[in-house]
């Protein structure tokens, strides 16, 4: 089954970072996304770029309006994400751990299931 993990962090943190500390945290995660890789669990994979960067059509409204920047404001960012082929709940938490302790900090990893679904196929 594949599940989506969602990466959330403190944006004002991760941004302040030098140089050095965010190659060192890379290269932490790099190892998990080598092993993962490795075991044909790694599916697509991004960093995001900062929230100043984003664009947010909210939806309810006619004309829908389109605004500057994420969709709320919070402590914690929507910074990256993870597609991994797992066997269960289970294993996707015991990614998730894994790609905590390569960047501990504030902020969390939401874990959801992922309904693949292709045009023409229907969803998987």
């Amino acid at each position: 089954m594949l599940y989506a993990i969602l990466c959330y962090n403190s944006e004002a943190i991760v941004s302040s970072w030098t140089q050095e500390q965010d190659d060192a945290v890379m290269a932490r995660l790099g190892a998990v996304h080598d092993r993962l890789a490795r075991e044909g669990k790694l599916g697509p994979a991004a960093r995001l770029l900062p929230t100043t960067t984003a664009t947010t059509l909210m939806k309810g409204r006619q004309p829908p309006l389109v605004i500057d920047g994420p969709y709320a404001e919070t402590k914690e960012q929507l910074l990256g994400f993870y597609v991994v082929d797992c066997a269960g709940l289970e294993e996707a938490l015991e990614i998730a751990k894994d790609l905590e302790r390569a960047n501990p900090g504030l902020g969390g990893y939401e874990i959801r299931p992922v309904s693949l679904f292709l045009p023409g196929t229907g969803v998987k």
